[in-house]
């Protein structure tokens, strides 16, 4: 699959969108929270999409990433750099499973191909701004760097009513049902009666 030469026709306008949807900010400020939450040990890629993909194509990286957001009990025992490709696509497969368990939705998610065979960075890029996002509205201390590189993501804000206030609720009538105000059909006029001979 790493060999495939390159696309042409439709295959190449579609690859050619998914590409565009990558964002070299977004690389940046992804590289900036790695490297402060994993340390510098990590390293740093070289710039630009290959780069950025060459950095995190062994697995290595995301699971020292979702690693070091648990304090006790990390979610993968083993990291263990290899040249070979199973084993690289294994460990980008255990960190989408441990990031899955650790809050992302599976709609975030990018699959293994998108990052080991480069089909999709920008949904590499969106996975771990999602993680990101989990890391922050987290707050449970694991988070190293600025919170205001990724957003908080929304939380349940239950309520709880009386059964006074939902009888009460029960005889109003929604702003989306509309209103009337009293109108009838008094006064129209379907127009003059047909003639049938």
């Amino acid at each position: 699959m790493a060999n495939k030469g390159p696309s042409y026709g439709m295959s190449r306008v579609v690859q050619d969108k998914i590409d565009k949807k990558y964002d070299a900010e977004v690389e940046e400020l992804l590289v900036q929270w790695i490297v402060a939450q994993c340390g510098s040990g990590v390293g740093k890629p070289e710039a630009g999409k290959l780069g950025f993909q060459d950095w995190l194509k062994d697995g290595c990286v995301l699971s020292e990433l979702i690693n070091s957001l648990h304090k006790d009990n990390k979610p993968i025992k083993k990291i263990a750099s290899s040249s070979m490709a199973f084993k690289q696509m294994e460990q980008i497969s255990q960190f989408l499973t441990a990031a899955e368990s650790y809050g992302v939705i599976k709609t975030d998610m990018f699959q293994t191909v998108d990052l080991w065979e480069g089909k999709d960075l920008a949904a590499v890029q969106r996975t771990l701004m999602s993680l990101g996002s989990v890391a922050v509205t987290k707050d449970d201390g694991n988070y190293h760097g600025d919170p205001n590189w990724f957003f908080k993501k929304a939380q349940e804000n239950r309520r709880e009513f009386t059964d006074d206030q939902l009888k009460a609720g029960k005889g109003v009538i929604g702003l989306q049902m509309g209103s009337n105000k009293g109108a009838s059909q008094t006064g129209m006029s379907y127009g003059a009666t047909r003639q049938i001979q």
